[in-house]
């Protein structure tokens, strides 16, 4: 999996580092810092930060060979 932020859109809301806090954190009040290619363990947790980005800075891209998004439940089913 590889991430890309545009730190041109981000605004410091921390919703990622929150989220996925061993993909993203933040460094002082504003500034966001990632990694660009985080573990495949923590796919799902990566997916929902850039989902929950309230400006959608945040890319997530596939690499080849890996499975596709409907093959990770993102929410266990209610039991």
């Amino acid at each position: 999996m590889r991430v890309v932020v545009d730190l041109s859109r981000c605004q410091g809301y921390a919703q990622c580092a929150f989220l996925a806090p061993d993909a993203f954190r933040m460094h002082g009040e504003e500034a966001l810092m990632y990694h660009p290619g985080p573990d495949d363990a923590h796919r799902v947790r990566v997916l929902r930060a850039a989902a929950a980005c309230p400006v959608q800075a945040i890319l997530v891209d596939r690499l080849e060979g890996r499975p596709t998004d409907e093959d990770t439940p993102i929410a266990a089913p209610a039991s």
